[in-house]
């Protein structure tokens, strides 16, 4: 049955009737979600293959995390200056113009010779990812506010994830194994270009969009306090899914003593799978203990990575990856259901921005630093510790600050009562 909340929904902010020129709601919706599980999923799809293009291209360690760090700073550039655009141009152009950049981020990634090319791919990729992100997640709330607000926190682990594991799959089992995989995305995206093509603007167009492409962290002041409590839970789970995207498949190959491309791309899988089916398994729990819940597993779950690294256990390995996964989709989904219903229609876009900004932070930063000191410090089982180590410290600071924010409240709610 259609909530009341999906029932109001019409008008601004709305998604029209459906007519035989536009897509039906429902599969507006479906549309919309596919686009960032695919462009998330495009993002993931080279982590199998770095390996192999190190192999190719005889590049050292630090060259595979600065092309993972460089996708991370396009996206959070395209998040900092298109994230709040689509609020006044609409979703569809901005989303076509994605498209646009994605194709040819595969078009470049099937024709590449070397680590220049992948790093062009990938700063197309991030351009284009992060320019969707925010009207891809304002759109789903345009259509189906109720409905959206879990799509958004699933779509995300689910792209991670899948992207990871079918890239290995292609990688282990098919011909080509750097070419098909893109192939296939490449087919993917010009039938969701032709789908945009299709669907209703689902906004009403308003004057600003200029002024809109000036930088900044457009968080309505109502949410405000509760952006203070989700960003520390987000830079642990974002950091934590960093760890095993970007060190992931080098550890799982040292501690396994094999180089199977299937095993390389099974961390993030795993993580990311967990993190979507956390999301989906705890829709309906409220947002603060959801986030109790993740900021523990979060640090369980980087102890645990500490622990198989130190004991050479490839078991203990996934296994941190399973929890830590648990706290990486718990602390999506509570940051979502914590800050957008407080945001209006036109503050959507903008208000998913600065999420998508500090979690790609969180992503790119720690990984880059990490690629460093794989090459300069101590090699990539001491920079695995201490990457496990930080995780473990973001994880304790995010508990600790959702501990003193619901201590603050109890307080203040006590003096408003004397």
């Amino acid at each position: 049955m259609t909530s009341m909340l999906e029932k109001s929904a019409t008008g601004t902010g709305g998604y029209p009737a459906a007519s035989r020129r536009t897509l039906p709601r429902p599969a507006a919706f479906a549309l919309l979600a596919s686009l960032i599980v695919f462009f998330l999923a495009a993002s993931s799809a080279p982590t199998p293959l770095y390996g192999t293009y190190q192999q190719m291209w005889h590049f050292s360690p630090i060259t595979t995390t600065v092309v993972f760090g460089v996708y991370a700073l396009a996206v959070l550039v395209a998040l900092l200056v298109v994230g709040r655009v689509s609020d006044h141009v609409g979703r569809r152009p901005v989303l076509l113009w994605a498209i646009v950049l994605q194709v040819l981020a595969m078009v470049v990634l099937l024709a590449a010779t070397g680590a220049a090319d992948l790093m062009l791919a990938r700063v197309l990729q991030g351009l284009a990812t992060g320019a969707a992100a925010g009207a891809v997640g304002a759109g789903l709330l345009d259509v189906y506010p109720h409905r959206g607000t879990l799509a958004n926190a699933v779509s995300a682990p689910i792209g991670t994830a899948t992207g990871s594991l079918l890239a290995a799959l292609f990688v282990q089992y098919l011909p080509a194994p750097t070419h098909l995989i893109y192939a296939a995305l490449l087919a993917v995206f010009v039938v969701q270009f032709v789908g945009v093509l299709a669907m209703a603007e689902t906004v009403t167009k308003k004057p600003g969009a200029l002024a809109s492409l000036r930088p900044e962290f457009a968080v309505p002041e109502r949410a405000r306090g509760a952006m203070l409590i989700a960003i520390p839970a987000l830079v642990a789970g974002w950091s934590l899914a960093g760890l095993y995207a970007a060190l992931g498949p080098a550890l799982v190959a040292n501690l396994a003593a094999s180089h199977w491309l299937l095993l390389g791309g099974l961390p993030l899988f795993v993580a990311a799978g967990t993190g979507a089916l956390t999301v989906f398994v705890t829709r309906e729990h409220p947002p603060v203990p959801l986030m109790r819940v993740s900021t523990f597993a979060l640090t369980l779950g980087g102890a645990a990575a500490l622990v198989s690294e130190l004991a050479g256990s490839l078991a203990l390995f996934f296994a941190g990856a399973v929890i830590g996964g648990i706290g990486f989709g718990a602390a999506f989904q509570a940051s979502i259901k914590l800050l957008l219903p407080l945001a209006h229609p036109h503050e959507r876009s903008g208000l998913l921005s600065v999420i998508y900004t500090v979690s790609y932070l969180a992503l790119g930063l720690p990984a880059v630093v990490a690629g460093w000191l794989v090459v300069h410090e101590g090699g990539l089982t001491a920079t695995a510790r201490e990457y496990s180590i930080f995780v473990i410290a973001l994880g304790v600071l995010a508990f600790a600050g959702l501990a003193r924010h619901q201590l603050t409240a109890k307080r203040s709610q006590e003096l408003v009562v004397e």
